[in-house]
């Protein structure tokens, strides 16, 4: 049983500006909630967005319309019938794992059956600029092993073939953000493949992707604002290899863990991805990526500093969560 709620909103400046074709921001606005039984605690944080209808106001309001049921004992699994998914079942369903790991003196690892978590390596972001900008901030990154690229833009080709001369050992993921349209996925996938591209993330509009199921891949293609629910993943088999899967989509780590198992049934990549948020945001991501091809929870790198105490990055490396921080 929870006896407290608590929901706050906390704005977390970036480093600088974080672009993408859709739009820039400067700073993460987050909605955290914390959870009490009276002698315990748990926190889940997310980030509402947008893209999805959200806002800072909608998502406490949601969170905020669970207190009754969380005070009369609704835990994970009743969490479904009582809210969509999104980023505000994420923060409670998140604060509950860490909540309940906290009761029984126990890691949420140790309840999901994972003996050991791995480091992992994560990819670093170049936001969306010109071609002399982006190819300038791929080359500081030049010794990273992994870069995701912004994309989405006239003269796309011309980005792709800047970034990767500049980062000639990194391998590169892009992502259009929906950026791209019918009549330049063609040019645009053609000089990801001559550049030597791993995966190319949304390119087009959800809702407006038919024709990847009709044109060659000669980069794999994975799903991102086209991938929400578990159970309507099938429809993404002839469009998409992979599959982008995010807390703040899914609704929280219970989803999520429920999507990674069925995607890898149906044979689909997995690609486990943030919002901009701080550490807590991602921790919950870390134990689900122990099972991922690629992996984007470089968030906190984005912001100028960072919760703490808060995962260890060591360059592109993230080191599992300490319990001090969630879980």
């Amino acid at each position: 049983m929870v006896v407290s709620v608590e929901i706050s909103v906390e704005r977390w400046p970036i480093a600088g500006t974080f672009t993408i074709s859709r739009g820039s921001k400067t700073e993460a606005a987050i909605v955290m909630c914390t959870l009490s039984d009276g002698m315990f605690t748990g926190r889940g944080e997310c980030v509402p967005y947008a893209r999805y209808g959200e806002s800072l106001d909608s998502v406490c309001a949601e969170i905020e319309g669970l207190r009754v049921a969380l005070a009369n004992g609704a835990g994970r699994d009743a969490l479904p019938a009582l809210i969509g998914a999104g980023a505000a079942r994420n923060a409670v369903d998140c604060a509950l794992w860490d909540l309940e790991a906290k009761r029984i003196g126990k890691t949420v690892a140790d309840l999901l059956g994972l003996s050991h978590l791995h480091h992992l390596t994560t990819a670093v972001t170049v936001s969306f600029g010109d071609v002399q900008t982006m190819a300038a901030a791929a080359r500081d990154f030049a010794d990273r092993p992994l870069i995701k690229v912004k994309v989405g833009g006239e003269n796309d080709a011309e980005r792709i073939r800047a970034v990767a001369n500049a980062a000639p050992s990194s391998r590169i993921i892009l992502d259009a953000n929906e950026g791209w349209s019918n009549n330049n996925i063609v040019e645009n996938m053609l000089a990801a493949a001559k550049a030597g591209v791993v995966l190319i993330e949304q390119p087009l509009p959800a809702g407006n992707d038919a024709i990847l199921g009709t044109i060659p891949h000669p980069v794999p293609i994975c799903a991102d604002e086209s991938a929400h629910g578990t159970d309507d993943l099938h429809t993404l088999l002839d469009r998409y290899d992979s599959i982008n899967i995010k807390l703040d989509k899914t609704g929280g780590l219970t989803e999520a863990l429920r999507m990674q198992k069925r995607a890898r049934e149906l044979g689909f990549g997995i690609m486990v991805g943030c919002m901009v948020g701080t550490s807590l945001a991602m921790a919950p991501a870390v134990l689900l990526a122990q099972d991922a091809d690629f992996i984007d929870l470089d968030g906190p790198l984005i912001l100028r500093e960072d919760r703490k105490p808060g995962l260890l990055f060591e360059g592109s490396r993230i080191s599992p969560p300490l319990p001090e921080l969630w879980g």
